[in-house]
């Protein structure tokens, strides 16, 4: 029997291996944290990188891990043979749709054009209100800082309004994204429109 959770946060990030072995560290303790604060793991199913050292801290510490994954990608043998609970998708855009319906909350860590894809379109989706979910930019090493800094550029220079900065909120550590996790307040912004 599987133990209740507080909710399914849905984590972004890279399945790249050839990394600073920093951001593996982030990501197996942000895994653990989840883990011991009672939250579920949603992540893309990948066994490398960030990917699998955060189902490796989560489900090392005794949580639970589910990991959604697109069939071209199990067929390619890019699945965690880990996880238990594995749902298959068709293709990339129902992965994505599946996981934002899953997901309580969203963590972003580090990662390349489809994690920046992933984020990018899930606070698309917050600003036009068709999800109303927490999102967290777990910003290691100040990876995410120029990001951080073109989404200000584009506040500054009029595509986004000034209440826009309150669809993410930013971490520097791991325990920093559980506490704003766990501290979450619904915020109002203004529309796009």
């Amino acid at each position: 029997m599987k133990q209740e959770t507080r909710g399914n946060v849905c984590v972004f990030c890279a399945s790249s291996a050839n990394i600073d072995p920093r951001y593996l560290q982030a990501a197996r303790e942000l895994g653990e944290l989840l883990a011991r604060g009672g939250w579920r793991s949603i992540n893309g199913g990948g066994a490398v990188g960030l990917m699998g050292a955060v189902t490796d801290g989560a489900l090392d510490a005794g949580g639970q891990v589910t990991g959604v994954i697109p069939k071209f990608m199990v067929d390619k043998g890019w699945c965690y043979d880990r996880l238990a609970d594995v749902i298959i998708t068709a293709d990339m855009h129902q992965r994505k749709q599946t996981m934002s319906d899953m997901a309580d909350a969203v963590i972003a860590l580090p990662g390349g054009v489809g994690t920046l894809e992933e984020l990018l379109e899930t606070l698309t989706w917050r600003q036009l209100g068709l999800v109303k979910v927490p999102i967290i930019i777990l910003n290691t090493m100040g990876y995410y800082d120029a990001l951080l800094a073109m989404l200000q550029h584009a506040i500054d220079e009029g595509f986004m309004k000034p209440s826009h900065n309150q669809l993410w909120c930013v971490a520097d550590t791991p325990q920093d994204a559980i506490t704003l996790l766990e501290n979450n307040k619904p915020v109002e912004f203004e529309s796009k429109y």
